[in-house]
């Protein structure tokens, strides 16, 4: 999964966690206590000015939050477009 690391590095720096511990299959939305609504809209902006990529407000759903390896599919779904 290429763009799982990045998309790791960018979480983790955007809400100021390490990066210890975080797998594809971690639970993101619901779990971890630093993201939040503001913080949702912070990894965002950080993903569309790392990828290039432009995230509409319709395309914001929970399940891409919710694990670190659907928040990375959702980047490579956009990629695609």
């Amino acid at each position: 999964m290429p763009h799982l690391e990045a998309v790791k590095l960018i979480l983790s720096s955007t809400l100021g966690i390490g990066q210890q511990g975080l797998s594809a299959d971690t639970p993101l939305l619901g779990s971890v206590p630093e993201l939040d609504s503001m913080a949702v809209v912070g990894v965002i902006t950080a993903l569309e000015s790392h990828f290039g990529i432009a995230v509409d407000d319709d395309d914001i759903h929970a399940r891409h939050f919710a694990t670190l390896g659907t928040l990375a599919d959702f980047v490579r779904g956009k990629l695609a477009e």
